[in-house]
């Protein structure tokens, strides 16, 4: 099936995998080949843990979505943590 990319296609992947866009890397595979979303996971998965082999300093870590939520979430408690204490001196 990798065979089917073209060298622009392919680099939209990896670059979409290097961003932790997986997501979209699979949704460029799909567009690209015409092949079903199965297929197309399988691939991309494959994909994924060869790039984490041969360049793992270029992967983004697929959970920074999930800290910049806990993050957010943590200073939205603390402003209103503050704004409270603030109000009842």
């Amino acid at each position: 099936m990798s065979e089917d990319l073209t060298p622009a296609d392919r680099q939209r992947i990896v670059d979409a995998l290097y961003t932790g866009q997986k997501l979209q890397a699979i949704k460029h595979y799909r567009e690209a080949t015409g092949v079903g979303l199965k297929e197309s996971k399988d691939f991309i998965d494959g994909l994924e843990q060869t790039l984490r082999k041969e360049h793992p300093e270029r992967m983004q870590s697929t959970t920074s979505g999930c800290s910049s939520t806990a993050s957010l979430l943590m200073i939205v408690v603390l402003a209103i943590i503050a704004g409270a204490w603030a109000m009842s001196a």
